[in-house]
């Protein structure tokens, strides 16, 4: 089992920046691909970005590459998710994810479904 906490949300101006976090509890963290995904109301939960545990590379969406990165210090059992430039349309709650499974093709990690465990969320406002 794996217990996942996210924390650093809040309410930011257009152009500025958060930086959230994600605490992992179990083991085996730095074996699971860790991914965040968000939601906006009325709206579907959309993939944000990912990160492999072993080789660390990393993938993200069309909208938010170049000014979001992910990472993750295994140390600490913490992913990271550093969002720049924020604008109001990255307004959403914001959840992370981990998946056990380790797929040869990435492309099932874009998939929320791949993923066993989630956070709670954490809301990010961007005010114009």
């Amino acid at each position: 089992q794996v217990q996942l906490v996210e924390s650093g949300g809040g309410l930011v101006q257009a152009g500025g920046s958060l930086r959230l976090s994600c605490a992992a509890k179990g083991r085996t963290f730095s074996s699971k691909v860790m991914g965040w995904f968000r939601q906006a109301p009325g709206k579907e939960r959309e993939f944000v970005a990912f990160i492999r545990g072993s080789v660390g590379s990393t993938n993200y969406a069309d909208s938010v590459k170049g000014r979001f990165t992910i990472d993750r210090d295994n140390a600490k059992n913490t992913v990271y998710l550093q969002m720049n430039s924020l604008r109001p349309e990255d307004t959403a709650v914001y959840y992370c994810a981990a998946a056990s499974i380790i797929y040869y093709s990435e492309n099932y990690y874009y998939r929320g479904s791949t993923y066993d465990y989630w956070g709670q969320g954490t809301q990010v406002t961007v005010s114009s």
